[in-house]
């Protein structure tokens, strides 16, 4: 090889182990040192690439005694520390550039020298309050049996409605449906349970886990590396697995799930805090006593990684007959934030903008991710047209991607979404496109890169008008000069230039009673206010003040601008025509329940236009209205 090619695959390397040195600065806070120790941090050999204890410490143990490997979970770097300097120093003249098989693919490791490694012990953690792990609940032998059900073409078998990706599953007694995490009632299955379940029932009711026989089983059986949205549901039997646990309060436990366990849930562990399973092609999982059911506790020097292989779980669920009365109303679907008790006001301040969008906003578009996605598939002509005129290659990002419709239009640009929805990111993802959870006022993308932007249907959440102006900011900020933008909001006016949106046009039948009854409950609540002035003239005269939000009825005229437009969770849609608007509420049955409520500022005619000429650097290319929105593109000036 020639000297020339020797010297620029060692800048590379160099280069390499730069960029590998600042990471570990920005994320462990550990910076690396210029001279010889007994301690080096070994880029891309972490947990996080796939790399396993057993396979890097079998490297390591070439160069000398390892006197410790400290592995912190899902990180692409690992610690080691030699027992002596000069071990250490033959690692890292050797390990530098080296390939490291993972998970299937190379890696490439890159090594530095550090003082010492120093990381914060964690307090212990404890299993949530109401969660029992009981091992060895089956036997090899009737876990054969159980799996035999995943297999058996069962005549009384219905077809589920819903299509599951990477995954096969059997319903009985009740079929659970994904979009709303609920059974039709009106709509058993014929045969109930297998008998073949009976001794598991029967065995979970003898010892308390149950308090009466269960009347839905699903039975799923899951590709290998594929894994379950965090949701609230009841409690189930699990192949070999870690589970995710998280409170509201952010808190995580990571808990190990070993084959023919049985996990029960009950209370606190149930009702408030969320489960989940990561999608991934190994779990991190503590190298000892790695088949006992334990948390995955923070010891980095007792961390490894175990294969994902394909797993079923049996899920028995007892399905309620009366609205869940819990003391945990704020993640109860059936008295969730999303869900009215006393209208709240229009916000004052920027806390209160904040927090009437989590409420409102975002805490609801988590709970209805499944469902809002199933109503969204067709792209908006016009807005399929902006993407398609782009040039081939460029760099676009729909900021509020929701389940990701339009980041699949155009094959020819490079697409990401973000949105505020980690449910919906998570939809984004099994569809294989590129996305990621970001706030849209404060998007974690370097300034004047992106070749162009859409925002639709996604500023109108916005609570203040500040807030609109700066969400706009924030496109403007992430486009290079030049770069262009298309921003959808929702209209004021559903009636334009003589004609009625399609939003209207689709309320075909009276209101339905849910809708009539909400609008006659807050008919005395949902007040418009103005200030008591004494000088009335034209120009003392100020502009109405909306004390409290509105509850809008579906399909009809708005009567206001800042209002709450319900969303009926449960309920089938006869309807199959798409639209980005909520589902013609008079399409749907009668039995609905769970109503969540959306906050939005509709948009009078001139409104976006008026707040994109705000920014300087803004120049607006055009305007329209649209599918009942007002629509700009704007372009960044030079």
């Amino acid at each position: 090889m020639s000297s020339n090619k020797l010297d620029k695959e060692s800048k590379k390397r160099a280069r390499k182990q730069m960029r590998a040195a600042h990471t570990v600065l920005r994320h462990a806070g550990i910076s690396t040192v210029s001279h010889a120790t007994q301690s080096l941090v070994i880029a891309n050999g972490g947990l996080g690439n796939g790399v396993s204890r057993e396979r890097l410490l079998d490297m390591l143990k070439g160069f000398g005694s390892v006197l410790s490997l400290l592995m912190p979970p899902n990180k692409p770097y690992a610690f080691v520390r030699y027992d002596s300097f000069e071990d250490a120093k033959m690692a890292f003249l050797t390990l530098n550039g080296c390939k490291l098989q993972a998970e299937g693919q190379p890696v490439t490791l890159y090594v530095n020298f550090v003082d010492k490694v120093d990381f914060k012990e964690h307090s212990t953690q404890s299993l949530p309050p109401g969660l029992l792990v009981v091992e060895d609940f089956v036997s090899l032998e009737y876990e054969q049996e159980l799996l035999q059900l995943m297999a058996l073409n069962t005549a009384t078998q219905a077809a589920p409605k819903k299509s599951l990706k990477h995954r096969k599953v059997k319903h009985y007694g009740y079929e659970f449906c994904y979009d709303n995490n609920n059974v039709d009632l009106n709509a058993p299955l014929p045969g109930g349970l297998p008998i073949i379940c009976d001794d598991v029932i029967d065995e979970c009711m003898k010892n308390g886990y149950l308090k009466s026989k269960p009347d839905q089983l699903t039975i799923n059986q899951y590709e290998p590396g594929q894994g379950i949205p965090p949701h609230i549901d009841t409690h189930s039997a699990f192949e070999d697995i870690v589970m995710d646990f998280k409170h509201p309060d952010g808190q995580n436990v990571s808990v190990l799930l070993p084959q023919r366990s049985l996990l029960v849930m009950k209370g606190e562990s149930r009702y408030l805090w969320s489960h989940g399973i990561t999608p991934r092609k190994s779990d991190v999982v503590p190298v000892i006593n790695a088949d006992a059911a334990q948390i995955v506790s923070s010891d980095l020097g007792n961390l490894t990684l175990n294969k994902r292989e394909t797993r079923t779980s049996f899920t028995f669920r007892k399905v309620r007959q009366t609205p869940c009365n819990c003391v945990y109303p704020s993640v109860c679907d059936s008295q969730s934030a999303g869900k009215l008790n006393v209208p709240p006001s229009v916000p004052q301040s920027e806390v209160d903008a904040s927090r009437l969008e989590q409420d409102f906003v975002h805490k609801v578009y988590e709970e209805i991710a499944g469902h809002f996605s199933s109503t969204r598939h067709s792209p908006w002509p016009k807005v399929v047209e902006f993407l398609k005129s782009l040039s081939s290659g460029a760099l676009v990002v729909d900021i509020g991607c929701g389940n990701g419709k339009y980041l699949g239009v155009n094959k020819d640009l490079y697409m990401i979404g973000c949105d505020r929805s980690r449910n919906l990111v998570e939809i984004c993802r099994e569809r294989q496109f590129q996305a990621f959870v970001s706030d849209a006022l404060s998007i974690p993308i370097r300034d004047g890169i992106c070749d162009a932007c859409i925002s639709i249907a996604v500023i109108h959440h916005f609570s203040t008008k500040e807030r609109r102006l700066a969400a706009i900011k924030e496109l403007m900020r992430i486009l290079k000069p030049g770069g262009k933008a298309l921003i959808y909001v929702w209209a004021l006016e559903q009636e334009y230039n003589n004609k009625k949106s399609k939003y209207l046009k689709e309320n075909k039948a009276q209101l339905s009673q849910i809708d009539m009854k909400e609008a006659k409950h807050y008919e005395l609540t949902s007040i418009t206010c103005t200030h008591n002035m004494e000088d009335t003239s034209e120009d003392t005269a100020e502009e109405p003040f909306q004390a409290e939000l509105t509850v809008h009825t579906n399909r009809t005229s708005f009567l206001s601008k800042d209002l709450l437009v319900p969303w009926h969770l449960k309920g089938i849609s006869k309807n199959s025509r798409e639209t980005d608007k909520p589902r013609v509420e008079s399409d749907i049955e009668p039995q609905s329940s769970a109503v969540f409520h959306r906050y939005y500022h509709v948009f009078s005619k001139g409104e976006l236009e008026e707040l994109c000429t705000k920014i300087e650097c803004v120049q607006i290319l055009s305007s329209y209205y649209d599918q009942g929105n007002w629509c700009v593109i704007i372009g960044k000036l030079l």
